[in-house]
């Protein structure tokens, strides 16, 4: 069975191999996996999993064989049922470009893309040329989605001296429904406005020219930039990439891509 990773509720763990946390999530979604395929309980999997552009070469190995470990079954219980789990294969890919193989035919209608990936901690930057990562301009901002969500809850206590939660903080931002004043809302829409003028700015201040390039978005922070653009950006062009599930389908199928190229080697 394929296994493809890819866990929110690790993310805001900047190294996830520090503990066994993030495996033991890893072994819990596995279970989720096996009942929603309707699969037995004892099985083997191959996982494909993913590590941000600025880190995947430096930490690709030692990602690969905290999850892999050993060729054992791992017996374990879940939600009342016994498992018992054979990793023989872990496969790491680098996030958001494994996510543009969802789009077809998307790296094949510009020359040169920047790619943006927008996750908790981090905004991940890469652009590409001619379908192929340009490695030497991976770069990461400290301005991922934590932040924004931290300078907002601070800027909402300031001005009304409530206490939001992240939740609500995120639905307002993703334009969803959530009961409070117009006063708050629009603080909110105005901080994720500014909050986007200032990953435009950092970015262009990387090196990365949004007026002559097209833009690729993805992450949980693409849905906030989608909703807080203005004309007046006037950026060359972006695409937006929402679907929050877009890097584990982009795993899935380069793996799969990778498995077929061996078994017709």
């Amino acid at each position: 069975m394929l296994f493809y990773l890819w866990l929110r509720a690790a993310a805001i763990q900047r190294d996830k191999t520090i503990n066994d946390n993030y495996y033991l999530l890893t072994l819990a979604a596995i279970a989720k996996e096996i009942q929603q395929r309707g699969l037995p309980p004892e099985c083997s999997v191959r996982i494909a999993a993913g590590l941000p552009l600025t880190s995947f070469g430096r930490d690709k190995p030692k990602f690969r064989d905290y999850l892999l470990r050993s060729n054992q079954p791992v017996n374990y219980k879940f939600e009342g049922v016994e498992y018992s789990i054979t990793i023989e294969e872990v496969a790491i890919f680098p996030q958001g470009y494994a996510a543009l193989m969802t789009e077809v035919g998307l790296l094949q209608d510009e020359p040169s893309m920047l790619l943006m990936d927008l996750g908790g901690w981090t905004v991940d930057l890469m652009r590409i040329d001619n379908a192929i990562p340009a490695a030497d301009t991976a770069h990461s901002l400290e301005l991922g989605m934590i932040r924004c969500v931290d300078e907002i809850r601070e800027q909402v206590r300031r001005e009304t001296g409530l206490s939001l939660t992240d939740a609500q903080i995120e639905n307002m931002l993703a334009g969803q429904p959530c009961t409070v004043s117009d006063t708050v809302r629009d603080i909110v829409n105005r901080q994720g406005r500014k909050y986007t003028e200032h990953l435009l700015s950092a970015t262009m201040e990387a090196g990365f020219d949004l007026h002559a390039i097209p833009a690729v978005l993805l992450g949980g922070g693409a849905s906030v930039v989608s909703r807080h653009l203005t004309p007046k950006d006037a950026l060359c062009k972006t695409i937006f990439l929402l679907d929050d599930k877009v890097n584990a389908v982009g795993f899935e199928r380069a793996l799969t891509a990778v498995s077929r190229r061996k078994s017709e080697a």
